[in-house]
């Protein structure tokens, strides 16, 4: 294999290719490799200043240390409507074109590109750019992020790679992500096993951390449609558990920290009394609170505000009532953004810890760092 680029792929959405790419492009590039980023084909997107980039652009950009460039760095977004308008009329749509273009300045520019997907292998199909599609333009080796386990880690790998082999790009590795630590033994030698007698090299298994599942307050604050009406400087606290306002117990107060307290608002009042005196009690003196939802309407008396701003906790309203905001907040898709910088550097210390990068450089035509010196920054 001699590719210039990687292309990382994964099985479905949710398995962690931004996390992986973030370590990735991170661990390559302190090793002296002059290395470019692209988004070929976006869905999630921001308007910045008239400009339209996938969100996940923003990221690399801020590692990276470059100025966006949508027609470079996230040439295609695939927003709502793009599917029909280009069912529609085809013939007005220079999707890969715009992914062409995008490869060959960034591969003129860097020695070495690295390319995110989107979503699962045929995302991208309706407009002819697949995964594989855009893969096989840009020249990539693939490596595919799959998610723990056995048997169903097998079954989606073997059917998301019949993608690639129909269009013959070749595939550099397999990294597993999200295994529970106690099953990574098993799980490397059994899939390992199985992926050697597919000719696949296993990459790396990444243990499943915690730290990068916890929602941040301002990304639940949009979840269910509320606003923080207290504490707004805090809105980045992250949040490691959901107890409802029914379930105060000394246990969770003792042994919780950054609890998300989901309470209706005319119980407010009796939930922060009822914290306030175990704690007291208990001499506990930080609050195990993260931030509180106070769902529908009613007021919240100064005894709670009180005990609110003494610790800073985040006060979120919504419209929404309890089980509602509950149900949201447990179906909530926690990414990776520039709000969560320990999610950052924990991406990257799993790369570096647990991802053969020797094998990775290996199979790319990358040059040594000391032959560095001439290549564009």
């Amino acid at each position: 294999m001699n590719a210039r680029s990687i292309y990382v792929a994964a099985t479905n959405q949710h398995v962690g290719k931004t996390t992986s790419t973030l370590g990735l492009v991170s661990v390559l590039r302190q090793r002296g490799i002059n290395i470019g980023y692209c988004k070929p084909v976006g869905q999630r997107f921001l308007d910045l200043e008239n400009i339209r980039v996938d969100k996940d652009t923003l990221l690399f950009a801020d590692l990276l240390g470059f100025d966006i460039v949508p027609e470079l760095h996230s040439p295609v977004i695939l927003g709502k409507g793009a599917t029909t308008a280009y069912l529609d009329d085809p013939g007005i749509f220079d999707y890969k074109d715009r992914v062409r273009h995008a490869s060959d300045y960034l591969m003129d520019l860097h020695e070495f590109v690295i390319f995110e997907g989107t979503g699962h292998p045929g995302v991208g199909s309706v407009v002819n750019l697949s995964n594989a599609d855009v893969a096989k333009m840009v020249d990539a080796a693939v490596i595919m992020i799959v998610e723990g386990g056995i048997g169903s880690t097998i079954d989606r790998l073997n059917m998301s790679m019949a993608m690639f082999r129909e269009k013959d790009v070749p595939i550099l590795g397999v990294i597993v992500n999200k295994v529970r630590p106690d099953k990574i033994e098993k799980i490397e030698y059994y899939v390992g096993k199985k992926l050697k007698e597919m000719n696949l090299p296993l990459l790396g298994v990444l243990p499943y951390d915690e730290v990068l599942a916890y929602p941040i307050i301002s990304t639940i604050c949009e979840a269910i449609n509320g606003s923080i009406v207290e504490n707004t400087a805090e809105s980045e606290r992250f949040v490691e558990d959901i107890m409802a306002g029914s379930l105060i117990d000394l246990n969770r107060i003792k042994d919780s920290k950054n609890i998300l307290l989901v309470v209706g608002t005319d119980r407010v009042n009796s939930a922060m009394h009822k914290i306030d005196i175990l704690s007291q009690v208990n001499n506990i003196e930080a609050s195990p609170l993260a931030g509180i939802v106070a769902t529908g309407e009613g007021e919240i008396n100064e005894d709670s505000m009180t005990y609110i701003n003494r610790h800073r906790i985040p006060l979120i309203r919504t419209n929404l009532d309890t089980y509602g905001s509950v149900i949201k907040i447990s179906k909530l898709e926690v990414k990776i953004n520039l709000n969560t910088p320990w999610k950052i550097k924990r991406a990257i210390e799993l790369i570096e810890s647990n991802v053969n990068l020797d094998h990775i450089i290996k199979g790319l035509q990358i040059s040594s760092p000391q032959d560095n010196k001439n290549l564009l920054k």
